[in-house]
């Protein structure tokens, strides 16, 4: 008897126990739920990686162009694209916001490249801080930048040359506009057209002056440019705007023969080729910039190592197509 009541002692202790051992896997088991719920929660609700892209002038719309391709990146990647600039070209006020896009702590910054110590200071102030940069449109290959993305601006102006010297027969006198003679991609757009016109004896640049980035400038130099030289054959300019201010100029003073050359494409441009006053354009890839260049950004977050230059491709709009093939320089 006493036998019995022991086990059957034993047996109430047992289920006991087994019943706190249940319920403590079970409790133990809603709680995983609810950690994993919080988790989850706070993963959700963890802000998107954050790009600010700083454009040359807000409201250009080349560069609204470069904004729209980035953005489209920035949506299929799960990212938050905060596009600013100066509302006038000012490199000034670049730097100012590039200064406040790094005290912010942007998770990556997507940049025009300046020739200004301080600005290339800046772009290595927010790579120590661990800032992914990469240049766009223009280059700072003096920086840390991780990569540029953009035209390859020495031959683009290669481009323009053969293009000047078919036209011309090889011979000639021309004249050509830049809009900045600090900006780096205007000086590499120069340099590649010299290149190419002094293969030609007889080709003859005879001035280059700057336009400021302003269609009124490049329709007052090419006035006088044109009463310097009553022989002009050619007027190229190597900025957006330089072409339709020779035009302006030309519809004043009406020279004989001469051929204008552009450079991107504005619809004014593409209007004034298809009317016959603008020879050709060699035309960039905005919207192709942006949108790769947040691709790039991708690639790095996930380990990949970037090319040191990504070129996009150029073409040429007027009377003889041309392609120019995607290039990469590799590290």
């Amino acid at each position: 008897m006493s036998n019995r009541k022991w086990n059957i002692g034993i047996a109430i202790l047992f289920i006991v126990f087994s019943s706190l051992l249940l319920s403590f896997f079970l409790s133990t088991l809603r709680i995983k739920d609810l950690l994993q719920s919080i988790l989850s929660s706070e993963i959700s609700q963890k802000p998107p990686y954050h790009i600010v892209l700083i454009s040359q002038e807000i409201d250009n719309p080349y560069w609204r162009s470069i904004e729209r391709g980035a953005k489209d990146a920035a949506v299929e990647f799960g990212m938050e694209l905060e596009y600013t600039g100066p509302f006038r070209i000012n490199p000034t006020e670049q730097m100012k916001l590039l200064e406040k896009a790094i005290a912010a702590k942007a998770d990556a910054l997507l940049v025009q490249g300046l020739n200004d110590p301080q600005y290339i200071g800046l772009i290595n102030k927010a790579i120590s801080y661990g800032i992914p940069v990469l240049t766009i449109d223009t280059d700072a290959p003096n920086s840390r930048r991780l990569s540029y993305v953009g035209t390859n601006n020495f031959d683009a102006g290669k481009v323009m040359g053969e293009l000047v010297a078919e036209a011309a027969g090889n011979h000639g006198q021309i004249a050509a506009l830049i809009g900045n003679e600090q900006a780096p991609n205007q000086q590499l757009r120069l340099a590649g057209f010299r290149e190419v016109i002094s293969r030609y004896p007889e080709l003859n640049l005879v001035e280059v002056r700057s336009s400021n980035i302003s269609r009124l400038q490049a329709s007052g130099e090419t006035e006088e440019l044109l009463q310097h030289y009553p022989q002009l054959n050619v007027m190229v300019g190597l900025s957006a705007l330089d072409a339709i201010g020779i035009a302006e100029a030309t519809e004043r003073i009406r020279p004989k023969g001469l051929q204008i050359f552009a450079f991107d494409a504005l619809d004014e441009t593409l209007e004034l080729i298809r009317s016959g006053i603008i020879h050709s354009t060699i035309v960039q890839q905005p919207y192709d910039m942006g949108n790769e260049a947040v691709s790039q950004l991708n690639d790095y977050l996930h380990g990949k190592e970037l090319p040191v230059q990504h070129f996009t491709k150029i073409s040429v709009q007027g009377q003889k197509p041309f392609v120019q093939e995607n290039g990469e320089t590799s590290p």
